[in-house]
């Protein structure tokens, strides 16, 4: 029997849970060579489902679960997933991503796509097995946690090998900072798709499969893997990732001036030593962890052995976790720490979100915009372990307080109103990161114009550390690419790491290895598909196809209000300098307007408007995108000049 598909599965799953049917339909071959898979074929069928009217809660918004042609196989680090849909937190593109093991199982399961629709009239769970699917009830798992909803379902199904996507108390109430997490601690958690898959009744999917995945050419693409890992092997980089992972950054970002602290009011953290990657590795890390097939085990597990936590132990945490309930909320306690980020993690929600809303209330009672009573009388002063353990759980309940954030920081910061929107770390609604844009100038560019909102994993311009000001000015036409503090560059800069990034998430492959490293530029990518899948892929062609998608991506947020406007910063990053306790980065605000004209010009978009040009769109045959963006923009404006590029 000849095989169909190589690498890709070539099904997608579609699910309609108000009228319990299901079907499965062939995955189009030339949209596989347009957008590559997971996040590149996610965001084109959340622009051919969803149209400019359609509001989050509608049973029409889908959850969308996508992989890539190299999950279930041996490329290092293809184990990823993305889920897409409109989203309940920001109103524009909602899309996660987490690693693990689901997304390969998915693949072994026999689908690329799984399109859920509607809404079930009761709570239900997904159970799907090598193409075959169905609906089971879920009352009894509803209102468990995250790691009791797996532990349940994998008994109940009888089968420790399940994968299980599910989400947690928090989404069930409506909470939008809600995600979806996959082995246990595992988050698909920004944008709030946790939120949008329990509005439709759907407490898990859980995945099994038995199908091959093979590739068109073995020898060859073995080949090609061993090259690979022996460049991830031979890397500056490779042992210190596999240590700390990106828990390293707490001490980097730290020493450059550029740690979250209080709240973004200075870049260094006093305490750094006491809550360090460094630490959490002697004092409690017990073993690393890797995802499937990846070469850097650049996860962890740990366990508190004493004291008043003792017994508390999981997978993690990440540099956002560890520096969320640390520095940015002025903790110096570690081991309280570690109970915030797993409290987080079995209500299911993000840690960058709920970090966020914790310090900026925090931020509130020390200007009096806010008070203890207004608070539920916790104590909310920097630092206070029973006001950050307890407003995780008032939020993930909805209790009290906690209802004020459920929706986030912007909408918290709206309805406390008195200055408060000012004190509101977010863009386009998307809580950011816990490094302070004023240290990173290219993450700065990238945060102001993802499409995500203010989420640095859309750009990663990782290459503005290396201070190689010859090959910043080889690769980007301008040496302050390759300087964090400067602003010159950054555009071509942040639209070849945006373009890199949606390769990574096409591919549902680690951005460690891909983006990080850098060790698979687009030539090589291609060679690498055209070995798996059989496909006609080149370098120009997948450069084109993530191209491609973060045009499309643009014109899905421009179809929902989003302007030059709105690509921007909280105005502390763009008008208050860090304070000299920042080290090197004192004096530092973001030249924000000028990056920004850099980057419309390489991206070939309006610089008034932020709009693609029709004449971008349709080299890049979104014909359907330039029809609909066209009208929106002065028609007989041309495209800006890719000298426009580099300042």
């Amino acid at each position: 029997m000849t095989r169909e598909w190589f690498g890709y599965a070539g099904k997608v799953l579609r699910l309609d849970l108000t009228s319990g049917s299901c079907r499965v339909e062939e995955l189009d071959r030339d949209l596989a060579l347009d957008y590559i898979g997971g996040r590149g074929l996610n965001v084109r069928r959340l622009w051919d489902m969803v149209p400019p009217a359609m509001t989050a809660d509608s049973p029409g918004n889908p959850v969308i679960f996508g992989i890539g042609p190299l999950d279930g196989t041996m490329f290092p680090g293809a184990s990823r997933f993305n889920v897409s849909g409109l989203s309940p937190h920001t109103g524009i593109l909602g899309d996660s991503n987490a690693g693990g093991f689901f997304g390969p199982e998915l693949k072994y399961a026999g689908f690329d796509q799984v399109v859920i629709t509607g809404r079930s009239p009761s709570p239900v769970y997904v159970f799907i097995k090598d193409r075959e699917t169905e609906l089971r009830p879920a009352p009894h798992l509803w209102g468990e946690d995250i790691p009791e909803t797996d532990r349940l379902l994998r008994e109940e199904l009888g089968d420790s090998r399940v994968q299980v996507a599910a989400v947690g108390p928090a989404a069930e109430r409506g909470v939008t900072m809600a995600g979806i997490f996959v082995n246990r601690v595992r988050a698909a958690a920004r944008t709030g798709m946790g939120a949008l898959m329990a509005s439709k009744n759907v407490k898990a999917v859980a995945v099994r499969g038995t199908v091959p995945v093979a590739v068109r050419d073995p020898r060859a693409f073995a080949a090609l893997m061993a090259d690979l890992e022996r460049d991830i092997y031979d890397h500056k980089d490779y042992q210190l990732r596999g240590w700390l992972g990106t828990t390293r950054l707490v001490g980097a970002l730290n020493a450059y001036g550029a740690l979250a602290t209080r709240h973004y009011k200075t870049g260094r953290f006093e305490a750094v030593a006491a809550i360090s990657g460094e630490t959490l590795a002697r004092k409690y890390k017990t073993k690393s962890k890797a995802c499937q097939s990846c070469p850097i085990p650049c996860s962890r597990y740990f366990r508190i052995e004493e004291g008043e936590r003792k017994g508390l132990e999981s997978e993690g945490p990440e540099f956002e976790g560890l520096a969320g309930f640390t520095s940015r909320v002025g903790n110096p306690d570690l081991e309280t720490a570690l109970h915030a980020i797993d409290l987080c993690n079995r209500y299911g929600m993000d840690v960058i979100g709920v970090s966020e809303c914790i310090s900026f209330a925090m931020e509130c009672v020390e200007k009096g915009i806010l008070t203890s009573k207004d608070l539920d009388g916790l104590d909310m002063r920097w630092g206070s372990p029973t006001g950050i353990l307890e407003m995780i759980r008032k939020i993930a309940l909805r209790e009290g307080a906690g209802d004020l954030f459920a929706r986030g920081v912007r909408a918290a910061a709206r309805e406390t109103g008195a200055g408060a929107e000012d004190l509101a770390m977010h863009v386009k609604g998307l809580e950011f990161f816990q490094a302070d844009p004023r240290g990173l100038k290219g993450y700065a560019l990238g945060l102001a114009v993802a499409s995500r909102g203010g989420d640095h994993l859309r750009s990663e311009p990782s290459f503005e550390f290396t201070g190689d000001e010859r090959e910043g000015e080889r690769r980007f036409g301008a040496k302050g690419a390759a300087l964090r503090l400067s602003h010159e560059g950054k555009g071509r800069l942040v639209k070849h790491f945006e373009e890199l990034c949606a390769l990574a998430d096409s591919l549902d492959a680690c951005k460690n290895t891909i983006v990080n490293m850098e060790v698979l530029p687009f030539d090589r990518a291609a060679l690498v598909l055209r070995a798996a899948t059989g496909l006609d892929f080149d370098e120009e062609s997948v450069q084109t196809a993530c191209e491609r998608t973060v045009n499309l991506e643009r014109a899905f947020i421009v179809l929902r209000g989003v302007r030059r406007k709105d690509d921007t910063l909280p105005r502390r990053f763009l008008e208050e300098p860090l304070p000299e306790d920042s080290g090197p980065s004192a004096g530092s605000v973001v030249e924000l307007d000028d990056m920004l004209d850099q980057y419309y010009a390489a991206r070939g978009w309006d610089a008034e408007t932020g709009i693609p040009c029709s004449e971008t769109l349709l080299r890049l045959g979104l014909d359907d995108a330039a029809a609909l963006l066209g009208p929106l923009r002065d028609p007989d404006r041309r495209p800006p000049r890719p000298q426009d590029a580099v300042r």
